[in-house]
C-alpha cells in the first residue's frame, strides 16, 4: 500500500497544481465582448418607475374645494418605513402593494383614508392571489402609517413633514397611525397576453382597473393620456354628474 502511494504522490501533486490553475483561469478569463448585465426584474422595474410618479396619482384632479391630502406611500425611498395594509387585530398578515397612494380625509376625531393600490402581476396565478387580497368583504381594512414615515418630509424638494399634509393631526404624532380605509381602487398591470385574455373573458369588480404592463414600465408613464384618463375614474367624485 505504501509503495503504491509513494508512486502516485508525484502525480497527485501534479493534479493538485492543474486543478488550482484551472480555477484561477476560470475566474480570470472574461467572456468575449461586453459583459452581460443581470436582467432587471419586472417587480423592481415597476417600482423604479412608480417612484417617479407624483404625490397625487396621475389623472386624479385636485379638489375644487378643501384640502388635497394625497401622499405616495409606496414605493418609498426609505425601505425600512412605509405604509402597509392589514386586517384589524392582525399582527402578521399585511399587504404591501407595489404602489400605494393614500388620500387622507375626515377629522382628527374621525379620520379615514382612500387608497389607490397598484399591483404588477407577472402571471395569472399572481393576479388571482393579489385580487383575493383586495376582494370586497364585510370586514374593514386598515392602513398603517409608521411614525417615522409621517415625520419624514414629503419629498427631497419639500421639507414639509407628511403628518402636516394629512390634515388629520392636531399635534406631531409619536406612534404609528392606524386609519380605516374608506374607499379602495386597485390598478393591476398585466402582461400583454394576460391582459388581452382577461379583457376578453373576465369582468372586473367595481374597484378594479387593468392596464398592460408596458403602461407601468414605460418611462414617464404617468404622463400617458390614456393612463391618466383611466386613473381619473378612481377618484371618489368620479361617479357624480356634478361633484360639489
Amino acid at each position: 500500500m505504501f509503495t503504491i502511494y509513494s508512486k502516485l504522490c508525484p502525480y497527485l501533486h501534479l493534479y493538485a497544481v492543474i486543478y488550482i490553475l484551472g480555477l484561477y483561469v476560470i475566474r480570470t478569463i472574461k467572456p468575449y465582448g461586453e459583459p452581460m448585465q443581470p436582467a432587471q426584474s419586472l417587480d423592481s422595474l415597476v417600482k423604479e418607475r412608480l417612484k417617479q410618479w407624483p404625490q397625487r396619482p396621475p389623472g386624479v384632479s385636485a379638489p375644487a374645494l378643501g384640502r388635497d391630502s394625497w401622499l405616495r406611500g409606496r414605493p418609498s425611498d426609505d425601505l425600512r418605513y412605509h405604509p402597509f395594509l392589514k386586517l384589524p387585530g392582525s399582527t402578521r398578515w399585511r399587504t404591501l402593494p407595489d404602489g400605494l397612494w393614500l388620500n387622507f380625509g375626515g377629522t382628527p376625531v374621525d379620520p379615514y383614508v382612500d387608497i389607490l393600490a397598484i399591483e404588477a402581476c407577472g402571471s395569472l396565478q399572481n393576479l388571482l392571489d393579489k385580487r383575493s387580497r383586495f376582494a370586497p368583504s364585510t370586514h374593514s381594512l386598515l392602513a398603517v402609517c409608521p411614525v417615522q414615515w409621517l415625520l419624514s418630509p414629503v419629498m427631497p424638494s419639500d421639507s414639509t413633514p407628511r403628518w402636516r399634509v394629512t390634515g388629520v393631526f392636531k399635534h406631531e404624532p409619536t406612534v404609528a397611525f392606524v386609519v380605516p380605509v374608506r374607499g379602495m381602487h386597485v390598478l393591476y398591470g398585466l402582461k400583454r397576453k394576460h391582459y388581452q385574455g382577461f379583457a376578453r373573458h373576465q369582468l372586473p369588480h367595481a374597484h378594479e382597473f387593468f392596464a398592460p404592463m408596458e403602461a407601468l414600465t414605460a418611462y414617464d408613464g404617468d404622463k400617458n393620456p390614456d393612463l391618466q384618463a383611466l386613473l381619473a375614474r378612481t377618484s371618489s367624485t368620479a361617479n357624480f354628474l356634478n361633484p360639489p
